[in-house]
């Protein structure tokens, strides 16, 4: 597990617990990496010596098992494997784990399709309401390799946003540094801050109606929300999105039928352990994303 993160090292074994719970005992100092404080960001080396609390798993109703429909769902979402990957198309309101008061998400439902896998673990994460691939590992050395190309941005994504208003041509980029925080009702969010960690994304028009953009984002670095909160700083914030967009435009876009986040994972570039070929994989967007297109062409 060397270079992993700690938030990553701790929910692989802390299975069950919530992740809201996770970083509370991290920030709390709960958790103590060589008897230090540290971050959940926090890289582990070979070596290290963590000590984590006791921790108690909330006790959940048989109920939580993700059913026969939901599994095959989620596997007639799967649009590659092989030995060491699959990929999945995740459909917008699916979180990726369970915790934070989901029984369970796309990895569970996976596990529970597979009950013969010995090892399936998310690559990288997308927010709940962003639909489209997600990489789930099938062995460790595969998970290792593919993190490690992830944190020298060896991997490159591309999302389509539809944003509120016309992207200007000349926005190619936005280079704004972002800071994670809490609300005061414990909700996380992200702002553009001096204090924030540099962050990079990349933008390419795609298409335009009245008073909308379909824009090509690429994330160079990967902060949480990036795109969402790059989008908005630019003044074009990602229609249906609940915590970055002012709600008279939120009330515009219900108007054409829009009822969640328009942001979709399009598509990956990527390469496997000991090979040098390149795979792209491209994801067609689910129902509801290609409706609300279809609404702005009519």
């Amino acid at each position: 597990m060397a270079g992993q993160r700690l938030d990553n090292f701790l929910m692989a074994r802390l299975r069950g617990i919530p992740r809201s719970k996770i970083y509370r005992i991290v920030r709390k100092g709960e958790v103590r990496v060589n008897k230090g404080r540290v971050k959940p960001d926090t890289r582990l080396q070979a070596g290290d010596q963590v000590r984590i609390p006791p921790v108690v798993k909330p006790q959940r109703p048989t109920s939580s098992i993700p059913g026969d429909r939901v599994q095959a769902v989620m596997e007639n979402a799967v649009i590659f494997e092989n030995d060491e990957l699959l990929v999945v198309n995740k459909p917008s309101g699916i979180a990726v784990h369970g915790g934070s008061g989901l029984s369970f998400g796309l990895i569970e439902v996976l596990r529970a399709a597979r009950p013969e896998a010995h090892f399936l673990e998310l690559v990288h994460r997308l927010d709940r309401d962003t639909s489209g691939l997600v990489m789930v590992a099938k062995k460790r050395s595969s998970l290792k390799f593919l993190q490690d190309e992830l944190r020298r941005r060896e991997v490159r994504k591309h999302y389509h946003a539809l944003v509120s208003g016309h992207w200007p041509e000349g926005v190619t980029e936005v280079s704004e540094p972002l800071l994670r925080y809490e609300m005061p009702n414990g909700e996380r969010r992200v702002r553009v801050d001096v204090e924030g960690k540099p962050s990079l994304t990349r933008y390419r028009t795609l298409e335009v109606w009245q008073g909308y953009s379909l824009v090509e984002a690429s994330p160079v670095t990967g902060r949480t929300h990036q795109i969402r909160v790059h989008c908005a700083s630019a003044g074009h914030p990602i229609a249906g999105d609940d915590k970055y967009m002012d709600a008279a435009s939120q009330r515009a876009f219900r108007r054409v039928g829009g009822n969640r986040l328009m942001l979709h994972a399009r598509a990956l570039e990527f390469r496997l352990p000991g090979s040098e070929q390149w795979h792209r994989l491209e994801a067609p967007y689910d129902e509801s994303f290609a409706t609300v297109l279809g609404e702005l062409d009519r």
